[in-house]
């Protein structure tokens, strides 16, 4: 979803229409997680754009599209950029070291009643 979400409308008030354009972000995001995945992927990662304009649009985390809408409303924006494309990714499994367990103690070791 590449689009420029206008926030001045003559019947709309601002408030709604900032709020439609987060749920409108949502749904795009719900919609294209339940699409098929490509052999070899395990979740669809999604790459962000966000800005004034398609120019000035920075790369932002999926989990900061509401955050950076809010930023707009504050600043009170007549029009901001969102771009949203999804991404077929995998996982990537980090190794723990065993020496984070011995530093563990039991509590129990101690006692000898029971």
């Amino acid at each position: 979803m590449k689009k420029t979400f206008k926030l001045s409308h003559p019947k709309i008030k601002y408030p709604r229409l900032i709020e439609a354009a987060k749920n409108e972000a949502k749904k795009y995001q719900k919609r294209e997680r339940n699409k098929a995945l490509p052999k070899g992927a395990d979740f669809w990662a999604f790459e962000c754009k966000f800005g004034a304009d398609a120019d000035t649009a920075e790369v932002i985390r999926a989990a900061e599209i509401n955050e950076k809408i809010s930023f707009a409303e504050s600043q009170e924006w007549q029009s901001f950029y969102l771009e949203i494309i999804a991404v077929p990714a995998n996982r990537v499994f980090v190794e723990r070291e065993d020496d984070e367990d011995d530093d563990l103690e039991d509590p129990f070791e101690d006692d000898e009643d029971y």
